[in-house]
């Protein structure tokens, strides 16, 4: 039987594009154009993947990913996003997204995420001894927390960099793993702090025990204390048998609690004694269990702050807080930046069977001047998909996103520079009608563009192309602006702009 794609996306012609892509390849695909039918569609019906843009008109990508986790927690999510959204898209992660692709979209790279997350099953990461995998694989599917496994250092997956900023985190690696310190990690989404935690368990006296990632932001707080406490046949709806949670799979090793703020106030209280006591209870049973795990925590916000605030209790921060270590966000250590690209290039070159041997002097200019909102990990998917794209020994610009090539003329926060925010002759168009073409001194700068189909062919602009351009140069490139000028709304100029990039699964076989 086929495999169920669910896809998302309030532009008829994306759904349907998708739809005859993914059927070519084997799939049963549904397409729906609006966030509140999807959810309709998944209260009867359950696929097997989710396929959604993360800009929908009537809610947020991140609004149907909260849903769809809470209708059918194991089934993945995959988010369709601009690289303008890739901060947003980063976040999304946190509550359960599989992975995230950012347009313009590429058929080879989309068939391989989706085969990826419909050939990863749901599991609790375990770098230690066998038998308590074992013993999570025997529970039964609940929860919807996916299972975190960033791969450490020597994995294929993360190297550390030669940086000040990363020799100052190795020594203090050095000094706490021995101990049983409690560790909190603080730095941004994708900075790779679930691999500093790795290390600390690795270097620790613990290193042959298990080590168990949870993802906080992933629990949701009916769930959260069945997935680390676990829970005995009948405690609630649903619980059809025993249930082994993370904390007694983590027994005689460490835990590791990513986005630990995200964790609701009841759950935080059940935290507090289970490390006050070192004892816990399943959810529904009488019966205390013996602890002897090491916690480690990350947050992408300082803890401090939220007990400030009321949204983390100030008793349970004292208790984490034995040692804390930052990790500096990519763009705070560009002098490892392409020791980081180097390697996803390795790696990519390994999954795709290519022999790509760098990157241009004009790319790694590029790439040092960009700023990684996304980390590590928004660092490897344009390093992925430009390995895609390259038929040479190296990477060129062409390959790269256009948002990355022109980030700085794009201003991604749509801040108004002194040019922009001088008046500009309005430019109104009636959004139904084709845009006539506007050819000035400044804006004729050139007679070829992408087709539709190729962006290595070129032909003639057309008017509608000229018109777009034009608004753009007169807006500085603020999009916002420049739909304004064109007398039409931000997401128009997006699906028009899309139009000329070099996204055509119709031609792909």
């Amino acid at each position: 039987m086929a495999q169920k794609i669910l896809v998302v996306d309030d532009d008829n012609d994306m759904c349907l594009l998708l739809n005859r892509f993914l059927s070519r390849h084997g799939f049963e695909v549904i397409g729906i154009n609006s966030g509140t039918a999807a959810v309709a569609w998944l209260q009867k019906e359950q696929p097997d993947l989710i396929l959604t843009d993360f800009r929908l008109d009537d809610m947020t990508g991140a609004d149907l990913l909260t849903k769809a986790k809470e209708l059918h927690p194991r089934v993945p999510v995959i988010i369709i996003t601009g690289y303008s959204d890739v901060k947003d898209a980063v976040e999304v992660m946190k509550i359960g997204a599989y992975d995230y692709v950012t347009k313009p979209l590429f058929p080879d790279e989309i068939l391989l995420t989706i085969k990826k997350a419909l050939a990863e099953e749901p599991r609790v990461h375990n770098t230690g001894a066998p038998a308590p995998a074992a013993v999570a694989k025997e529970q039964p599917a609940s929860g919807n927390s996916r299972a975190k496994a960033t791969p450490a250092v020597g994995n294929g997956e993360y190297i550390f960099g030669d940086s000040p900023e990363f020799a100052t985190i190795l020594q203090q690696i050095d000094l706490v793993a021995p101990t049983n310190f409690s560790v909190v990690i603080y730095g941004e989404s994708g900075s790779g702090k679930e691999v500093i935690a790795q290390q600390i368990h690795r270097r620790s006296n613990r290193a042959n025990k298990p080590f168990i990632a949870i993802d906080c932001g992933a629990l949701s707080k009916e769930l959260a204390a069945s997935e680390l406490f676990g829970h005995v046949k009948g405690s609630f709806t649903g619980a059809l048998a025993d249930k082994v949670g993370s904390f007694e799979l983590a027994n005689e090793g460490t835990i590791f609690l990513d986005e630990i703020a995200n964790l609701s106030y009841d759950i935080q209280v059940s935290l507090l004694r289970v490390i006050q006591e070192r004892k816990m209870r399943r959810v529904g049973s009488n019966k205390d269990i013996s602890l002897d795990v090491r916690i480690l925590v990350a947050s992408n916000e300082k803890l401090w702050e939220a007990a400030k605030k009321g949204k983390f209790r100030e008793d349970l921060y004292h208790r984490f807080n034995e040692f804390s270590i930052e990790v500096p966000p990519l763009r705070a250590r560009k002098t490892d930046l392409m020791t980081f690209a180097r390697h996803f290039l390795q790696s990519t070159n390994a999954e795709l069977g290519k022999n790509v041997k760098g990157f241009s002097p004009e790319v790694e200019n590029i790439f040092l001047n960009y700023v990684w909102h996304g980390n590590l990990r928004e660092l490897k998917n344009v390093v992925k998909r430009a390995t895609l794209l390259t038929a040479g020994d190296y990477v060129e610009a062409i390959s790269l996103p256009f948002e990355i090539t022109n980030f700085h003329r794009l201003r991604f926060d749509d801040g108004q520079s002194e040019e922009a925010s001088r008046p500009q002759p309005a430019i109104a168009f009636p959004p139904s009608q084709p845009l006539p073409e506007v050819r000035t001194a400044e804006t004729a700068v050139a007679d070829e563009a992408v087709s539709l189909g190729d962006r290595m062919k070129t032909e003639k602009l057309d008017s509608e192309y000229q018109s777009i351009l034009s608004a753009l140069k007169q807006a500085n490139f603020n999009k916002s602006k420049a739909a304004k000028l064109l007398d039409i709304d931000r997401k128009t100029l997006y699906n028009k702009m899309r139009q000329y990039k070099e996204f055509n699964m119709e031609d792909e076989s």
